[in-house]
């Protein structure tokens, strides 16, 4: 079985993946995708000139003396936002005005309330404005035609207000990626059922579906399967039509019944029925050194492998899927960013395999402090639980001291997009 290093891995497994074909959204759906296109303003913003302040309307060289006298206008008429029925303004006059309302033809000024008196149908102006002042301009912030967002740019909160400021009701974005997770092993059971002496609850598919949605997919958990291989290629079958990626978890390493490997391999029975292509390989990292991609099916559907420990799937999920979630969601599809973090104490590691240790992050004076959980066996869930980071140490790296430097993964992803 070929050994590849992590880096060699991933290039091989998003070789083989290509954005989903963007679809449109309705603007509130889109939080958290990618737009498909640039996206270019159709209106200027703002559209028109208006008003930044309540207050009175004016020509500026009217009022250019009032800092050392008051200056006596007549008011004319008022201007509410949406209610324009004054649309140019006479010199030696003023017209009430409030914010966000279109500037009339020939003012270049306003006035703030703050600054003046109305009284028997004229306003009194004690303090000047400069010329401009108060006046938003058309197209001052954004002119028709330009640049605001970028193919593969996320949309969050802000965007959608952008979006609507220029009228976009829908937008053409890649679509969540829908994911299929299956667990294989006959001693699984679904939480929530009584267990038998010799069965355990089906923990990963559920560990996955989350690490699914918090990385901004559709998770799809199906119910665990058999080890029986008619039952798992059926099941796998009928998941691969509803899918846009599948990810296993359990039966890739050299046991007897390992399931997914003997469905999945070159020369099954299975192989025609499934039409397409898994490598099984063994990674240079710990945890996590089996694993499998390949696309499958009439849709060539990507399908992940990951071992059946928890703590090994998991960071499988982390370091492979992620990326690969990444692409098939119209981003950048890079390897997980690292951050540097001190270690709060000393660490061993095997030469020749990526160690990728659970750690509890912590910021200390602005420093990221990073204290490692949970031992090292890959089926500890509940070290994982506490864990929020991994340490990432590189197959030359034997050991790390306290308060050495060491790349860090955060796993918490922000925002409820893919991170």
């Amino acid at each position: 079985m070929p050994i590849r290093s992590v880096d060699e891995h991933l290039e091989a497994v998003l070789a083989q993946v290509e954005p989903l074909p963007p679809i449109e959204h309705p603007l509130l759906d889109a939080i958290g995708l990618a737009v498909a296109d640039d996206v270019h303003a159709d209106v200027a913003l703002p559209r028109f000139d208006n008003s930044a302040m309540d207050g009175y309307a004016v020509l500026f060289r009217d009022v250019a003396e009032a800092g050392e006298r008051p200056v006596h206008l007549p008011v004319v008429g008022e201007i509410a936002a949406g209610q324009t029925t004054i649309h140019s303004l006479a010199p030696g006059t003023a017209v009430r005005i409030m914010t966000g309302a279109p500037v009339p033809a020939g003012a270049t000024a306003i006035v703030p309330f703050e600054w003046t008196e109305e009284r028997d149908g004229e306003v009194v102006v004690s303090q000047a404005p400069s010329e401009g002042q108060h006046v938003r301009s058309a197209g001052e912030e954004v002119a028709e035609g330009d640049l605001l967002l970028r193919s593969g740019e996320v949309i969050g909160t802000r965007q959608v207000g952008l979006l609507a400021a220029l009228g976009r009701g829908r937008v053409l974005t890649s679509p969540r990626p829908r994911v299929v997770v299956m667990s294989t092993g006959a001693e699984l059971v679904e939480p929530g059922r009584p267990l038998a002496g010799d069965q355990i609850y089906d923990s990963n598919s559920y560990l996955l579906a989350a690490a699914v949605r918090a990385h901004g997919g559709i998770p799809l958990r199906a119910r665990a399967t058999s080890d029986e291989p008619e039952a798992f290629a059926a099941a796998l079958e009928d998941q691969l039509l509803r899918a846009d990626l599948v990810v296993t978890s359990g039966g890739v390493s050299k046991g007897t019944h390992d399931v997914v490997k003997e469905v999945l391999l070159d020369g099954s029975r299975f192989k025609e029925r499934l039409r397409g292509h898994v490598d099984f390989v063994e990674v240079a990292m710990q945890p996590g050194k089996p694993q499998g991609f390949g696309v499958l099916g009439p849709d060539a559907t990507p399908v992940f492998t990951l071992p059946g420990n928890p703590v090994s799937s998991y960071v499988s999920f982390e370091v492979f899927v992620v990326p690969v979630l990444r692409r098939l969601a119209g981003r950048p599809a890079a390897g997980r960013r690292l951050v540097p973090g001190r270690l709060t104490e000393s660490v061993r590691s095997l030469r020749g395999r990526q160690q990728l240790l659970r750690a509890e992050a912590s910021y200390d004076g602005g420093t990221l402090r990073v204290t490692p959980v949970g031992g090292a066996g890959s089926h500890l869930i509940a070290g994982l639980a506490s864990a929020d980071a991994l340490v990432v140490l590189d197959a030359d790296v034997t050991h790390a001291e306290r308060d050495d430097l060491v790349p860090v993964m955060l796993l918490d992803p922000q925002g409820g997009g893919v991170s």
